[in-house]
C-alpha cells in the first residue's frame, strides 16, 4: 500500500502522521511546513517518517487532511460537467467557451476552518431545491505549485442556483460544509500522475439513490495545467488544495436530501464518506433593511 498522510486530533492540538502496510509513525511536521519545503526535501521527511513507522496510533480523531491551505477549484473540465452546466442554466454557449478555451475556470472554494473531512456531515443550502455532490480529485499543491499529493475531494453545490445566474456561483458553492477532504493524501512520488478511477454513490435510508463513475484520464485539462494556471498571479507560501472538477453530474431529476450518505471512492485514494445535513436558514435576514 502507498503511503498515506493523516491529520489527527490529539486531545486539544492535532498532529500529522504517515500509515504504511497498517503502521504509524508521526510527523515532526505540519502540512503547512513540508509544502513550505522543495518537493525532495519534503518527499524526505515524509518517508523517513514512514521507515520508523511501528504499530498503531490509536484513539485519535480523523481531522481533515489540511491545516493552513487555502481550497481553490477548477470547473468544466469534464465533458459531462459541462453539459450539466447546460442543462441547469440553458446557456450552451458560456460554458463551451469556458470548456474549449485555453484558461480554466478556477474559483475560491473554502477556507481551512470550514472543510469537513471524513465522516463529518457535509451541507445543502437550506434555500437551495437542486443540489448535488461533486466527486473529484484535489491536487496537493506545495508553495512553488508542484504536485506534493493527491486526496479525495466532494465540490457540494446548489444546483438551483448557479443555474439561476453563473455570477451566482460563490453562494451555489461556497458555504460552511461545502467542500469535504479526504480521507488522506497519497503523496504523488508513491502512486505517479494516475489516472484515477473515481466513483460515487449517493445512499438513502440505506438503498442506493445514485451512483456513478469517471475517470481522470476524461479530463480535457492536465493536473499541471491547472496548477499553472493557479499560480499565474497567486502565491501559497503554506501550499493549496486544488480540486479538479468532476465527471460525475447526476440527471435532471436528482438532488441530494438531508439524512442522504455521499461515498466517493478511490481504489489508490481511498474512500471519502459524509452525512447530508440542510446549513443555513432561509428566514435569516428577512425583514433586515
Amino acid at each position: 500500500m502507498p503511503i498515506s498522510l493523516h491529520h489527527l486530533r490529539a486531545g486539544d492540538a492535532s498532529r500529522w502522521a504517515v500509515r504504511q502496510d497498517g503502521k504509524w509513525g508521526e510527523l515532526d511536521a505540519t502540512l503547512a511546513d513540508l509544502l513550505a519545503l522543495p518537493l525532495d526535501q519534503a518527499r524526505a521527511v515524509v518517508d523517513a517518517a514512514a521507515r520508523a513507522a511501528r504499530g498503531d496510533m490509536p484513539g485519535d480523531k480523523a481531522l481533515p487532511p489540511i491545516d493552513r491551505q487555502e481550497v481553490w477549484a477548477a470547473g468544466v473540465t469534464y465533458l459531462r460537467s459541462r453539459d450539466g452546466r447546460r442543462e441547469e442554466s440553458g446557456n450552451g454557449f458560456l460554458y463551451d467557451h469556458v470548456y474549449n478555451s485555453d484558461r480554466p475556470e478556477l474559483f475560491y472554494k473554502s477556507s481551512p476552518w470550514r472543510v469537513v473531512g471524513d465522516g463529518d456531515a457535509v451541507g445543502i443550502r437550506a434555500d437551495s431545491g437542486w443540489d448535488v455532490p461533486e466527486a473529484e480529485v484535489g491536487l496537493v499543491l506545495n508553495a512553488t505549485g508542484d504536485v506534493f499529493g493527491y486526496t479525495l475531494g466532494n465540490d457540494m453545490s446548489s444546483r438551483s442556483i448557479e443555474g439561476d445566474n453563473p455570477l451566482y456561483l460563490p453562494q451555489a458553492k461556497i458555504y460552511d460544509r461545502s467542500c469535504a477532504l479526504g480521507p488522506a493524501i497519497v503523496p504523488s512520488w508513491t502512486v505517479g500522475p494516475g489516472p484515477f478511477p473515481i466513483g460515487l454513490r449517493v445512499l438513502r435510508e440505506g438503498r442506493e439513490a445514485y451512483a456513478g463513475t469517471t475517470s481522470t484520464s476524461a479530463m480535457a485539462r492536465g493536473f499541471e495545467d491547472l496548477a499553472c494556471w493557479l499560480f499565474r498571479a497567486l502565491s501559497f507560501p503554506a501550499g493549496v488544495v486544488l480540486l479538479t472538477g468532476t465527471g460525475v453530474v447526476p440527471g435532471v431529476d436528482f438532488t441530494t436530501r438531508p439524512g442522504d450518505t455521499i461515498e466517493i471512492t478511490s481504489e489508490t485514494l481511498g474512500t471519502l464518506t459524509n452525512l447530508v445535513v440542510a446549513v443555513g436558514d432561509v428566514s435569516h435576514g428577512k425583514g433586515q433593511p
